[in-house]
């Protein structure tokens, strides 16, 4: 198993980074391992809605099948989905308001399991961990 975390303090409130954060059609403008959605994104962001989105992690392409574990609107977005070679992804945000709820320190969890994970795990937290850190730069940057 790899874990990965990266964290970053948005000078914005917790509901303009979760319209951004849940804005599907700008998805891709601000998470560093998203290249599409097949589908569309989501269609219902509810807990057990499902789906499809093609990514690169460590520079290769992966198809991964998501399905929302837990949804608080404006705090938490958890999603688990199932890559390539029977690796297993969960994605965990947590947004959480800062004093006068004027700025939100946003944390971005993630977890790979499964056996190709293990042949691979320090390049797979290298990876991932810069992307997370140039998301969460990028998330800032569209809505401050």
């Amino acid at each position: 198993m790899a874990e990965v975390s990266a964290e970053a303090r948005i000078e914005a409130p917790a509901e303009k980074v979760w319209a951004q954060l849940t804005d599907w059609s700008a998805y891709g403008q601000w998470n560093a391992t998203h290249t599409s959605f097949p589908g569309g994104g989501p269609t219902a962001l509810e807990v057990g809605g499902t789906f499809q989105e093609n990514m690169k992690l460590m520079g290769f392409p992966a198809e991964v099948e998501w399905t929302i574990e837990e949804l608080e609107p404006a705090r938490v977005l958890a999603i688990r989905g199932k890559g390539p070679m029977a690796v297993t992804v969960a994605t965990r945000y947590t947004l959480t308001p800062e004093g006068d709820g004027a700025a939100t320190t946003v944390r971005i969890d993630g977890e790979f399991t499964g056996a190709a994970v293990s042949l691979m795990a320090g390049k797979l937290k290298d990876s991932a961990t810069a992307a997370l850190n140039e998301s969460l730069r990028k998330l800032a940057g569209l809505v401050t």
